[in-house]
């Protein structure tokens, strides 16, 4: 649908006219601009080359016109969007500023209004359009339709980025991701066969290790899945005593986050493990990682300057790194650090200042490699870490949703800093299936964190002793470096280290019962 030039009219206020009218005609002159651009980037990523390029060349002034062009969609979808017309007439105001139109979220606009009102014009088309549902980790499940063209725009960015990130010679990808109504897995099977030869085995380890085993290695494989399930993977066929050697095995993960405890124990079998961000409230594919994201990452573990010049001195949590499109998802963050997304692509129902609810940063890309150049160690890294992918587009640090933490002793403690102590160096973590965190009241009313663990297989007693130890001081080893507030705990009150860990049959205590696609890593 062809982009409309906007119109509108400010409320009149005691202010001076003259403020208004500059705004006015830099809107005027910059929102025509985005949507030219957006157009012609639209154009060029037809094709994966194209999108490799553009993602090459990215300069900051497109940030300015990415802007523009978000805000002229929220102007266009007041007139056009029955659900998001009602949603601000309930909210009057001046808004001359992308910044000024209120922010939506799932309470407050996806729920009051269906799925025909949130379209363009109020019409949900008869055919062409795929419903998505969300994973329902929320509570909830909810349906999501998108259009022929969100869907193309969408296979075009996951296709340009695999053939950028993986360097596949003959690839086949084998796609893990559940093959039901969610979201990522039918549409990450349908743009992979742009590039690839591609099975849809869903989550299911036999059919996986089959299909390696028959195809054989002359193809390169990428295994597109949830994290847990990668290392499900990497343990199944360890097992089975895969010749892991005469293989090269990619791995493409998303839905949720990923430690570098997990990602190094799988690169020791796949030749690179990379994620993606990315949301069904919005779309696939809004952010992933690439060479020089997963170097900032590390280096944000040991290096205390960058750190604090980047996510603050207090900070303590190590966020996700991606690169975004701010052209196809312009993103912003609100006082409470909040991740704000406006969709600005074909989409069939347009995003708006939506708020997924998850906690972010965003930084230039230029301001990253300024930080760099001002110490030689880190500039030596850098140019090793850009050389191959050579991407300059701005960067999303994603520490992810804000209620995701249990409170021990003034500490929060993140489910993956526990992931970091249970993978890291840790010589039973084969035998981990799933883990889950939550806080008991013991009969002496001391509430302490106890970490419960799912076992992939029945254990001797010596054999479950040794793993549930090597956790147990595995998560107080990484918890003591990494929160300042679990540190003091300790010196306060040593037994604030009395971490318990409880081992679980397969499928028994918190993990009994249907599972989600989606681990839950907090029991309430």
């Amino acid at each position: 649908m062809a982009e409309l030039p906007h119109r509108h009219v400010a409320l009149r206020t005691a202010e001076s006219p003259l403020p208004a009218v500059a705004a006015h005609a830099r809107q005027a002159l910059l929102g025509p601009l985005g949507r030219l651009v957006a157009v012609l980037s639209r154009l060029v990523c037809r094709h994966p080359a194209g999108w490799r390029w553009l993602a090459r060349w990215h300069h900051p002034v497109l940030d300015r016109l990415a802007a523009a062009h978000a805000h002229a969609t929220c102007v266009r979808a007041a007139r056009q969007v029955p659900a998001y017309r009602a949603f601000l007439r309930a909210r009057p105001g001046t808004r001359r500023r992308l910044s000024d139109y209120p922010e939506t979220d799932k309470l407050s606009y996806v729920t009051p209004h269906d799925a025909a009102a949130r379209c363009w014009n109020g019409r949900l088309p008869s055919r062409g359009v795929v419903v998505d549902e969300s994973a329902g980790s929320s509570g909830q499940p909810f349906n999501w339709p998108r259009g022929d063209r969100e869907l193309r725009a969408v296979h075009r960015d996951i296709a340009g980025y695999t053939g950028l990130v993986f360097p596949m010679r003959r690839p086949f990808v084998i796609n893990a991701y559940s093959m039901g109504a969610w979201a990522t897995g039918t549409t990450t099977g349908a743009a992979m066969a742009r590039i690839a030869v591609v099975k849809n085995t869903g989550p299911d380890l036999g059919k996986i290790a089959d299909t390696l085993r028959e195809f054989g290695p002359d193809f390169d494989y990428l295994v597109t899945a949830y994290p847990p399930f990668l290392k499900h993977l990497r343990d199944r066929l360890d097992a089975d005593g895969f010749p892991w050697k005469r293989y090269r095995i990619f791995a493409s993960c998303g839905g949720e986050g990923m430690t570098e405890a997990l990602r190094d124990y799988l690169e020791q079998r796949f030749a690179l493990v990379r994620s993606a961000y990315g949301a069904s409230d919005l779309t696939i594919g809004i952010g992933a990682e690439t060479r020089f994201t997963v170097w900032l990452r590390r280096r944000l573990q040991t290096d205390r300057g960058l750190r604090e010049a980047l996510l603050g001195a207090d900070e303590q949590r190590l966020p996700m790194v991606f690169q975004y499109n701010p052209f196809t998802t312009y993103l912003e963050t609100n006082e409470r650090r909040e991740l704000i997304c406006t969709v600005t692509g074909d989409v069939l129902q347009p995003r708006l200042r939506y708020n997924v609810g998850d906690e972010a940063l965003l930084v230039p890309y230029r301001r990253v490699v300024e930080l760099a150049q001002a110490d030689p160690v880190r500039r030596a890294e850098l140019r090793t870490a850009v050389a191959a992918e050579r991407m300059t587009l701005p960067v999303l640090l994603l520490f992810g949703r804000r209620d995701s933490t249990v409170s021990y002793l003034g500490a929060n403690l993140y489910p993956q800093d526990v992931e970091y102590g249970l993978y890291a160096g840790n010589p039973h973590a084969a035998e981990i299936n799933a883990f889950c965190l939550t806080l008991v009241e013991d009969a002496a009313l001391e509430t302490r964190p106890v970490i419960h663990l799912e076992l992939r297989r029945p254990l001797a007693a010596a054999a479950r002793e040794a793993l549930a130890e090597a956790c147990r001081s595995g998560v107080r080893r990484h918890l003591t470096s990494v929160s300042r507030d679990f540190a003091q705990s300790l010196v306060e009150d040593p037994t604030a280290g009395d971490l318990r860990v409880e081992l679980h049959e397969p499928g028994q205590g918190p993990f009994a019962g249907p599972q989600k696609i989606k681990n839950v890593y907090l029991v309430r």
